[in-house]
């Protein structure tokens, strides 16, 4: 029956070429519209998301505070310091972190010749790169035995190197940092990032904890900076972190003022927040250009109901009912819109491929390499949401005219002229 029915809408669209082509027009830049908008939100999402995560996987720096609340025979208000003794403890007793650093910051000179700037020098734990993806582009990044024997080794930032150097190659030359020779190891690859401390990294200069403290008094960290397990863990990392320290420095490990937090976690909200809305948005202005289209549809097929009058009065005298004229006239109106549909998902990656990358944030970053930019991408996500609104479409534009086709009289319908 069904099969009979399909038939029957395609030969009756076969006679109106014409005009079924350029309703179907419309659905075709329908779907391409729906399908483009989504791939643009998934995009944006996408290089959000690198954004937000070059900050580092589940990476979460600590503040050292002062005690809100009295514990452990010690007075309220008495601030909190970092030391290596914490670390240890951290490491010791808190399971769920993965990996933790101390982190001594001062603004201090570097130059290279006659190029000076002055910037933050950041002297870490050699598991600091790990935790805040700072990856190499030519080099390496600080190792064990830097750490251990106390090498004046540098990891430049790649804004602070094109500072120093320009196009030069900068690994294997050696800067001043506040008088002290450092050997350049390794220089970081561009880091395209919405959030930092302290100063952006692609501007910082890394250098190994121990030989921060051969320059300035390091024996109190600025930050302790360390990774969960994986990110559902964070939340419970950062609360042993704080009962493992708050054991060692005695304050009460509920004393959030004593030790303050940020994690990579508290990005999710921010970053749900602008793209759901956003692709929300986009569906809903391509979901109104196919409904456009759906007007279309539903107009051709009313014309079509007004034009074939006696030919339903007839099939309804021989026995039809109305259901099956209801039937009909909806299964024109699906066929017509899910041909329509299906050539312009045909056509959508095309458009996609051509259409390519769209700048987006290499100026923020100062950044030609295109890592910044918006890639279009067609999931099969955007597949499924887009043929459920083609359908749905089709549904909702054929509903109307079948409606009244088969809500026809008979007599009247043969008697029509």
């Amino acid at each position: 029956m069904l099969r009979e029915v399909l038939i029957q809408a395609w030969d009756a669209l076969r006679r109106n070429r014409t005009r079924s082509v350029l309703t179907m027009l419309g659905i075709i830049w329908g779907i391409m519209a729906v399908a483009v908008l989504m791939a643009y939100g998934s995009g944006f999402r996408a290089a959000l998301v690198r954004g937000f995560y070059a900050f580092g996987r589940s990476a979460v720096v600590a503040w050292p505070g002062q005690t809100s609340e009295q514990a452990g025979g010690e007075r309220a208000g008495r601030p909190i310091k970092f030391e290596k003794a914490d670390l240890e403890a951290v490491l010791a007793e808190a399971t769920l972190v993965k990996q933790a650093s101390l982190e001594t910051v001062r603004w201090l000179p570097i130059s290279y010749g006659d190029r000076l700037s002055n910037t933050a020098i950041r002297g870490v734990y050699p598991e600091y790169g790990e935790i805040r993806n700072e990856v190499a582009s030519e080099g390496r990044w600080l190792s064990g035995e830097d750490f251990l024997e106390r090498r004046r080794v540098v990891f430049l930032g790649e804004k602070l190197r094109k500072h120093l150097f320009g196009g030069r190659p900068a690994v294997g030359e050696t800067v001043l940092i506040s008088g002290a020779r450092f050997t350049v190891v390794g220089v970081m690859e561009v880091k395209l990032q919405f959030s930092n401390y302290f100063n952006s990294d692609d501007e910082c200069a890394f250098i190994p904890y121990t030989a921060a403290a051969d320059i300035w008094d390091a024996r109190y960290a600025s930050v302790l900076v360390f990774s969960a397990l994986t990110p559902r863990f964070e939340a419970k990392a950062m609360e042993q972190v704080r009962a493992a320290v708050g054991k060692r420095q005695r304050f009460a490990p509920t004393d959030k003022r004593a030790i303050q937090m940020f994690g990579r976690e508290e990005f999710r909200p921010i970053i749900d927040g602008i793209t759901i809305g956003l692709q929300v948005l986009l569906v809903f202005i391509g979901a109104l250009t196919l409904g456009i289209g759906g007007v279309g549809v539903m107009n051709i097929m009313l014309v079509s109901v007004d034009e074939r009058i006696r030919e339903i009065g007839l099939r309804r005298a021989l026995g039809a009912r109305r259901r099956h004229i209801r039937a009909q006239f909806l299964a024109e109106a699906l066929v017509l819109t899910l041909v329509g549909g299906l050539i312009g998902m045909m056509l959508t990656p095309i458009l996609v491929g051509m259409v390519g990358t769209i700048p987006l944030m290499g100026g923020l970053f100062d950044d030609d390499s295109g890592k910044a930019d918006l890639h279009l991408t067609l999931s099969p996500v955007t597949m499924l949401v887009s043929t459920a609104l083609l359908v749905l479409v089709g549904v909702v534009s054929g509903m109307v005219p079948a409606r009244r086709a088969s809500r026809l009289d008979p007599v009247e319908a043969l008697r029509y002229e």
